[in-house]
C-alpha cells in the first residue's frame, strides 16, 4: 500500500482546470431525461464526428438535473475536441500522437492504496441489498429511441489472467439488460480483456472484473491502446502514468478478487459470467444496438456476453457519470490519437525520420482513416511514402484509408488535405487498392452482400491508399506561392 499526498489527477480536477473556458466546459441545471433526450441536446452542441448534421465542435456539457437521478451528474463530450484534449494534457494538439507515443515508451505502473483513501469507495451498493437496481443506481443515457437499452458507452473495464500475472483496462459498450446484469461486447481478436476471459471461459469459471467509470482522460484515452503497441501483458493504466508522470491509484475490490481504478467517479464490480450469452436488444427488440462510430445504429448483438454485477460503488458528493455519443468526435480522440501513436512508433522503427506526423480524422471515426505526412529528403526516398502506408496497415488492422501527403500540408486542415488529391495527384497512378483485407466489422459496407467477391466474411475489407506526394524529382513544379513572412501580424487584429 501507498500513501500520496501531491496532488491527485482525476476527473474532477480536470473539469476544475477548464471550467472556466466557455469553449471548453459548460454546466446546465435544466430537466433533462438520460433517455435519448440527453444526447438529441448534445449533439447540437457539440458532439461533432460523424454524427447526424446539424452538429459542432463545442464545449463539454454538464448536465446537473437528471429525470430520475436526483443526486447524479451526467458529463458529456469531455474528449470531443483535440484541441481540449491538448489543454487538458498541456501539450499542442498537433502533436498528440508523438507525446502518447512517448508515454508507451516510458510506462508508469499503478499503485495500490488503502481503502480509505480512495473515493470511490464513499457510498457503496452491494447486490445483496433488497433494494439494488442498476437501473436506478446508474444514470446510463440512451443514444437514441431506438437503443437496446441504457449504456455504459465509457466505462474502463480492468481484468487479469487466472494466475493474475497480468492485467488489462480496455472500453467496450455495455448495455443495462436488467436489475444486476449487463450485456458487454467483446471485439473478437487483439482485445486483452477478451484474451483472460477466454481463459476462464475454457476452465467454465466466472471472471472478476471492475467497470471504472469518470476518469481523468489520460486512463480512457491510454486504453483504447492495441496491439502490436501494446501486446499482451502490457497494461495501459502504464500509459496513463506517463502521460500525468504520476502512478495511476488501484483499490482491491469489495465483492470481486480484483481491482479498481481509486479516483474514478463510479465503480461496478461483478463477473464475466462463462459459457452464457444474452440478445443484445431483448428488452427492446429494435434489432439496434447503439450509434458506433462510423456513424451508422450498430446492429443488436444476439449473443453477448453477460456481466453479473455484485456492487455498484461511487463517490458522495454527486457522482459524475460520464459518457460518450457513439459516432462523436469524442470517440475520435479516444480511439484516433492512440492510434497515431502506434503508427509513428511503427514507422520511427523501420523508416526513420520519413513519416513526421500522422493525423487519424473524424472522416474516419478515429480507427478507418489516417493522413500521413511525409518527408523525401534524396530520390532514395521516392515509393518510402508507399512503404509508410503499408506499414500504418499492419500497424492497425482496422485502418481502411490512408491519406499520403508532403510536409507542406497541414494534416489537420481537410481543406488542404483534398487540395493535394486535386493538384497532385492522377487517379490512373497514385492509387493503390489492396483487397481480401481483415477490417472493423462495424464498417456496414463490409459484409459479403456489398461486394461477394473480395469480401468472404463480414469484417473483411478492400483497403485504399491515395498518394497525394509529388514525385521528389517534379518538387520544383509544385512550390506553393510564397507569400511575405510578417512576424508582428497579430497586431492589424487588435
Amino acid at each position: 500500500m501507498v500513501n500520496v499526498s501531491e496532488e491527485l489527477w482525476d476527473l474532477r480536477r480536470v473539469l476544475a482546470e477548464i471550467k472556466n473556458n466557455p469553449a471548453d466546459y459548460h454546466e446546465t441545471d435544466e430537466l433533462i431525461d438520460p433517455n435519448a433526450e440527453l444526447s438529441g441536446v448534445y449533439r447540437y452542441i457539440g458532439a461533432g464526428g460523424t454524427v447526424e448534421r446539424p452538429t459542432q465542435e463545442g464545449p463539454t456539457m454538464m448536465f446537473n438535473n437528471i429525470k430520475g437521478f436526483p443526486d447524479t451528474r451526467v458529463l458529456m463530450g469531455l474528449q470531443a475536441s483535440r484541441r481540449r484534449v491538448g489543454r487538458i494534457f498541456h501539450q499542442d494538439y498537433k502533436t498528440l500522437g508523438h507525446f502518447l507515443n512517448k508515454a508507451v515508451l516510458n510506462p508508469i505502473s499503478p499503485v495500490t492504496i488503502s481503502e480509505k483513501d480512495a473515493p470511490v469507495h464513499e457510498v457503496v451498493h452491494k447486490a445483496t441489498d433488497s433494494d439494488f437496481d442498476l437501473r436506478k443506481l446508474v444514470a446510463a443515457p440512451t443514444n437514441t429511441p431506438y437503443d437496446a437499452g441504457p449504456y455504459i458507452t465509457i466505462g474502463v473495464v480492468l481484468g487479469s489472467s487466472m494466475d493474475k500475472s497480468m492485467s488489462d483496462v480496455t472500453i467496450h459498450r455495455m448495455v443495462i439488460e436488467d436489475k444486476d446484469t449487463l450485456g458487454v461486447y467483446i471485439m473478437p481478436g487483439g482485445r486483452h480483456i477478451g484474451a483472460f476471459a477466454e481463459e476462464y471461459e475454457k476452465a467454465n469459471k466466472p471472471m472478476p472484473i471492475t467497470i471504472n467509470i469518470g476518469l481523468d482522460p489520460a486512463i480512457t484515452i491510454g486504453a483504447t491502446f492495441e496491439p502490436p503497441t501494446t501486446p499482451l501483458g502490457y497494461n495501459e493504466l502504464d500509459i496513463a502514468g506517463a502521460i500525468r508522470n504520476q502512478p495511476v491509484q488501484l483499490v482491491q475490490g469489495l465483492t470481486v478478487d480484483e481491482k479498481a481504478i481509486a479516483r474514478s467517479e463510479y465503480t461496478l464490480e461483478g463477473y464475466i459470467v462463462p459459457n452464457e450469452r444474452i440478445q443484445e436488444d431483448i428488452n427492446t427488440h429494435t434489432g439496434k444496438a447503439m450509434p458506433e462510430f462510423p456513424g451508422y445504429d450498430g446492429d443488436a448483438n444476439p449473443a453477448l456476453q453477460i456481466i453479473k454485477v455484485t456492487a455498484v460503488t461511487h463517490r458522495k458528493d454527486h457522482p459524475i457519470m460520464q459518457s460518450v455519443i457513439g459516432p462523436s468526435e469524442e470517440h475520435v480522440s479516444m480511439a484516433g490519437i492512440p492510434t497515431e501513436a502506434s503508427i509513428l512508433q511503427l514507422t520511427d522503427k523501420a523508416i526513420p525520420g520519413k513519416v513526421l506526423n500522422v493525423y487519424n480524422p473524424p472522416a474516419g471515426g478515429g480507427k478507418l482513416m489516417t493522413i500521413m505526412q511525409i518527408h523525401k529528403e534524396n530520390e532514395a526516398d521516392e515509393g518510402i511514402q508507399r512503404q509508410a502506408a503499408l506499414l500504418a496497415f499492419s500497424a492497425f488492422k482496422e485502418l481502411k484509408t490512408v491519406f499520403l501527403v508532403d510536409e507542406d500540408v497541414d494534416i489537420f486542415d481537410m481543406n488542404d488535405v483534398i487540395w493535394t488529391i486535386n493538384t497532385r495527384f492522377q487517379a490512373d497512378k497514385d492509387l493503390m487498392v489492396l483487397s481480401g483485407m481483415r477490417n472493423h466489422p462495424l464498417d456496414p459496407s463490409e459484409r459479403p452482400e456489398y461486394d461477394p467477391k473480395s469480401i468472404r466474411f463480414r469484417g473483411m475489407s478492400s483497403k485504399l491508399v491515395v498518394d497525394g506526394t509529388v514525385p521528389f524529382d517534379m518538387k520544383a513544379q509544385f512550390e506553393r506561392a510564397q507569400f511575405m513572412k510578417v512576424k508582428n501580424w497579430e497586431k492589424y487584429l487588435k
